[in-house]
């Protein structure tokens, strides 16, 4: 039965509509496949890195190594691990020497204020236990004053002796240790006074040991003293610093009372010296005198130069001093000197000078007397101090006789301490060892 033209009209239609339909949707995809395309164009193209070769690897290997060997540690001579353990090392110390300083300078006195803490810590009896903790505290600062004030000066080795039948004590100088040092090159220049108490009368001096803290000296004396006598009085030993052009500084002494030593037998032993005063004495003042002894020509020049720190004499606080010279051999006055007298002064300064004619068969046993008088118009002229250069003295006369004759044709200067007319006269009348 065939259809109507009308359906079949219909048909067509529909056809064409169909195929329109699909001729858009493949241009739509068309145009969406040619847009993807010219994105596609437009972006970046990623460069492609040819592969590297093992040969080349190696070669840039290589080149890095010998780069890194041109580094400053290899011209040293040390791989890096050797540099950054030096490093280390150096970081460390600091560190330590930084918490040493710290600890030593910010920490001080944390342990006693813990250690009061815990003495002052709580419940019954705190009051007895912070009086307690007080006392230990004094008792601390006391021992630790002492220790401070307990100074160590040296020491020295001495022998004591006594002949009964000659009721003599005979002391020996043996050495010392250690001194003190007392000038300014860090030495000493030591000699050891010996003498008695509180007697004083007999005085000897050992030679001096020239720059030397540990001297050794190795000499003996003898003092005669009844031994009945003996135990009443108090030997005394002091070790000095010789100075030329000053006073002498005491670097310390010990003290021996008789009655203590038991002389059945004799005794050496060492001893520390204890920082001990000076003898206290009435200063009389100090004397320059300069020496020069001419052997050919048997010339001795006395020239008295300066005095200072004399003892006032007169009302007015002053004195008047002049100075007179006594030469003596074997105990028989040759000749004797004075200088001007000087008004009104405690330092006076003389420059004057005197000859005397002594043959050098003689020079070894001249003495020396030296006398500062202070001069009174009205009365006798009052003697403010006297010294002893020259044979049988001791000390710093003898030291300065020996030096003028060591030294000929040259003037030698030497400061003496004056001393009362009484003590020199005593040391004359002694029999000279």
């Amino acid at each position: 039965m065939l259809a109507p033209p009308a359906v079949l009209k219909w048909n067509s239609h529909c056809a064409e509509q169909i195929k329109m339909h699909l001729v858009g949707v493949s241009g739509v995809r068309l145009r969406r496949a040619a847009e993807e395309e010219e994105k596609e164009k437009e972006r970046p193209v990623a460069p492609v890195h040819p592969a590297v070769s093992h040969k080349e690897f190696t070669n840039l290997k290589n080149k890095f190594f010998d780069e890194l060997t041109h580094l400053p540690n290899h011209k040293l001579g040390m791989p890096m691990w050797a540099a950054g353990a030096i490093v280390v090392v150096i970081l460390a110390l600091v560190g330590c020497m930084g918490y040493c300083i710290y600890k030593k300078c910010f920490k001080k006195g944390k342990k006693p204020k813990k250690v009061r803490e815990r003495r002052a810590g709580g419940g019954r009896g705190r009051r007895k236990k912070d009086k307690d903790g007080e006392d230990d505290e004094k008792k601390d600062g006391d021992e630790a004053k002492e220790e401070e004030e307990k100074e160590f000066f040296g020491k020295l080795e001495y022998s004591l002796d006594y002949n009964f039948n000659d009721n003599q004590l005979i002391v020996g100088i043996l050495q010392a240790q250690d001194l003190a040092a007392m000038d300014m090159g860090g030495t000493s220049d030591p000699y050891v006074k010996v003498f008695m108490l509180p007697d004083k009368k007999k005085k000897f001096e050992t030679k001096v040991q020239r720059k030397n803290l540990s001297p050794v000296f190795n000499e003996t004396f003898t003092f005669k003293i009844p031994y009945a006598e003996l135990g009443g009085q108090t030997l005394v030993l002091q070790v000095y610093d010789f100075d030329r052009f000053g006073k002498h500084d005491l670097i310390g002494d010990i003290k021996i009372p008789m009655n203590t030593v038991d002389l059945a037998q004799p005794i050496q032993e060492w001893k520390d010296l204890s920082g001990g005063e000076k003898e206290e004495q009435e200063k009389l003042g100090d004397i320059c005198i300069s020496l020069r002894y001419v052997p050919t020509a048997g010339k001795l020049t006395v020239n008295v130069m300066e005095a200072k720190n004399l003892k006032k004499m007169d009302v007015g606080g002053l004195s008047d001093p002049y100075v007179k010279l006594v030469l003596q051999h074997n105990g028989k006055r040759l000749k004797k000197k004075k200088t001007t007298v000087k008004q009104n002064t405690l330092n006076p300064y003389f420059n004057e000078s005197f000859s005397f004619e002594i043959p050098f068969s003689q020079i070894q046993k001249v003495q020396l007397l030296v006398t500062v008088y202070d001069y009174d118009k009205l009365g006798s002229n009052d003697p403010i101090g006297k010294c002893w250069i020259g044979y049988g003295s001791s000390g710093v006369g003898l030291r300065h006789w020996s030096d003028m004759l060591a030294n000929p044709r040259r003037p030698v200067a030497q400061w003496h301490t004056l001393q009362t007319e009484e003590e020199i006269d005593a040391a004359l009348k002694a029999p000279i060892r």
